[in-house]
């Protein structure tokens, strides 16, 4: 068969089709003559199309009856071209004014219909903004739970719309006279969260509740899960991890604590967790207190917690938790802090730890506010009863624990007990190499395998070979005593006396000195409230650049993230003096005390410092130590 004998029979078909349906409008105006005839025009139609079982080759005929004064026949075409327009689009928009028309006539019965298949049409066309609002207009016809392209492409555009519009809108950021987002936009996502939740995509839905901020949804999503607990550790994962808009975290931060507190057995450890993050202590210490009143699980509960607080929490964020806590015990004042041993040489020592409560306490530049107990200070532990008794014990034990005296200690124990350093690998090391950088090496080498272990044995037996140490080798050889004695807080003055600044220093002691005050930092490292304020007054007395040098680094170790603005204020002074190892060591420490605060101002700060001044050494730190405050903006933890 030729082309063109091809095409007289395609047209001929279609001649023939529409004349089809013609003849079936004669037949049913005839039948309207004959009596006891109750057949309906759309059944005459409908029967001659099943009859003719010809696949159509044209919409024009379908199009054509849009433009008949029935409307039953606009309806009949509506749904018949719905069918079809994934096939014939492109006649079909040659129409799309009349489906318009359609569809602005309310009094059209089917006028959703006329919106769907609009939709479709500009869907094809490539404009998906028409089609969503058209897709809009149809209502329950647009199901969400179909499964093709224009569904999919159509959701995804509605989504991408609502989320920018709910973001708006929690942010004020609505355009004036808004009506705000529109409830058929509303319908079909809510319509889609559904469609996630019956078919146990909880994950998905949870995603896209976080996108819209739908907070109803996020709780619907991780409750009605199979496993809750799972969602909970997911929920809270994609909220510090992709979550940037820190409003919006913290109020997803306090709805998991919501969810972990009515939990059948609420979640305590993961409830603190998100307390930390969202920086209340003073929930804290409530829910520390609460425990401690209860049974024997809640109290080892309470102490399991305070662990897990002093690994993961600031010591300024752990101040205050204290200060909170121990206000509620019986009698305050008999929840005593182990002093610090000083020995006699260490003048300035004791002149600023003269009262080790005072020194804690000065953790937090905030000021909690803290109940009258002027009344139990007046009484005594003997005057107690048992109950009471029993509360100041378990406070005075969760103050320890908090305070890392506890774990401090039973860390520091554990590694003298497991110390099975081989000495043999070191006395190897310093024989193969004779290089003076090798020996600074294998001095750094012996901090590291016998770190907390409060071995220094491998030094005292080679006291010729360290002295070959000279400058800056002699400062970092001093200072890896304060690795190896890391955690051993209550000798640490006794242990380091001979190397800390005297008011007569001979010549050269520069280096040791600065070193001895490093390594202070480094013994009291994240745990310094007894020493910060030894190491501070040291720095303010300092003479020269090498014990400027390690008094900022030791005193920055001593107090990080304890937000002390006296500190930072000192440590800032030393970072603008025209001293570029001073310069460095005071960035770095700035960054260490500021940790985890998000301060403005000392971020501003680095950032002049870089701009403004041109020693190599401290810009370099300014850029290293300004990071620090901006790491714990998002995950707000406490380094090991």
């Amino acid at each position: 068969m030729s082309l063109r004998s091809l095409e007289i029979c395609q047209e001929a078909e279609r001649i023939y089709k529409f004349k089809q349906i013609r003849g079936a409008i004669s037949s049913y105006f005839v039948c309207l003559h004959s009596p006891g005839n109750s057949l309906s025009l759309l059944s005459i139609v409908n029967r001659s199309m099943k009859f003719s079982k010809m696949n159509i080759t044209s919409a024009a005929g379908i199009i054509s009856l849009l433009e008949e004064p029935m409307p039953e026949l606009k309806v009949f075409a509506l749904k018949k071209l719905n069918m079809i327009v994934d096939e014939f689009w492109p006649e079909i928009s040659e129409a799309i004014e009349k489906i318009e028309i359609l569809h602005e006539d309310k009094s059209f019965q089917q006028h959703e219909l006329a919106a769907l298949v609009a939709s479709k049409v500009y869907y094809h066309l490539g404009s998906f903004e028409d089609s969503l609002t058209y897709a809009l207009g149809a209502g329950e016809l647009f199901d969400v739970n179909a499964r093709n392209e224009y569904v999919d492409t159509t959701i995804a555009k509605c989504i991408d719309y609502y989320t920018q519009q709910r973001v708006l809108e929690a942010e004020g950021k609505l355009p004036p006279g808004s009506k705000g987002i529109d409830p058929r936009l509303e319908g079909i996502v809510n319509r889609m969260f559904q469609r996630c939740l019956d078919d146990n995509q909880y994950r998905q839905a949870l995603g896209l509740a976080l996108e819209t901020r739908r907070m109803d949804i996020f709780e619907a999503a991780i409750m009605q899960s199979d496993d809750v607990s799972g969602m909970l550790s997911y929920a809270f994962q994609v909220a510090m991890s992709l979550i940037q808009n820190r409003g919006f975290r913290n109020t997803l931060l306090r709805c998991l604590v919501s969810l972990y507190r009515n939990l059948g057995t609420p979640d305590y450890v993961n409830m603190c967790q998100c307390l930390i993050f969202l920086d209340d202590p003073l929930a804290v210490a409530e829910l520390l207190d609460r425990l401690s009143k209860g049974s024997q699980d809640c109290v080892l509960m309470a102490y399991q917690i305070a662990f897990d607080l002093y690994e993961s929490a600031t010591q300024q964020f752990l101040g205050r938790v204290l200060q909170a806590l121990r206000a509620t015990a019986p009698i305050p004042g008999a929840l005593l802090v182990k002093p610090i041993v000083k020995p006699a040489a260490a003048t300035t020592a004791a002149k600023t730890t003269e009262d080790s409560t005072e020194t804690t306490n000065m953790e937090t530049n905030e000021g909690t506010a803290v109940p009258n107990t002027e009344e139990k200070a007046q009484r005594s532990v003997e005057s107690l009863n048992a109950e009471e008794r029993e509360q100041q014990e378990r406070v005075d034990a969760l103050s320890s624990i908090l305070g890392g005296e506890v774990s401090i200690d039973l860390h520091l124990q554990f590694l003298i007990r497991s110390n099975h350093t081989d000495m043999l690998i070191l006395k190897n090391t310093k024989d193969a190499i004779r290089v003076s950088i090798c020996h600074t090496a294998t001095v750094i080498a012996n901090a590291f395998m016998h770190s907390g272990t409060t071995s220094d044995q491998f030094l005292r037996d080679n006291l010729e070979w360290l002295a070959r140490a000279t400058n800056w080798a002699k400062l970092t050889a001093t200072a890896s005593l304060g690795v190896i004695h890391r955690g051993h807080e209550q000798e640490a003055l006794a242990l380091m006396q001979s190397y800390l600044p005297r008011d007569s220093g001979a010549a050269g002691a520069g280096y040791s000195e600065g070193g001895g005050l490093y390594a202070l930092g480094l013994i009291h490292a994240n745990h310094g409230a007894a020493i910060t304020d030894y190491l501070l007054g040291q720095l303010k007395d300092a003479q020269n650049e090498m014990v400027r040098h390690g008094g900022c680094l030791g005193l920055g170790l001593a107090a990080m993230g304890s937000h002390r603005q006296d500190v930072y204020e000192q440590l800032k002074f030393n970072l603008y003096q025209d001293d570029a190892v001073t310069g460095e060591a005071a960035g770095i420490a700035m960054g260490m005390v500021m940790l985890g605060s998000k301060s403005t101002q000392a971020i501003e700060d680095m950032v002049a410092v870089t701009i403004s001044l041109i020693v190599k050494r401290a810009p370099r730190s300014s850029c290293t130590s300004k990071e620090y405050p901006n790491i714990v903006v998002l995950s707000g933890s406490r380094p090991a």
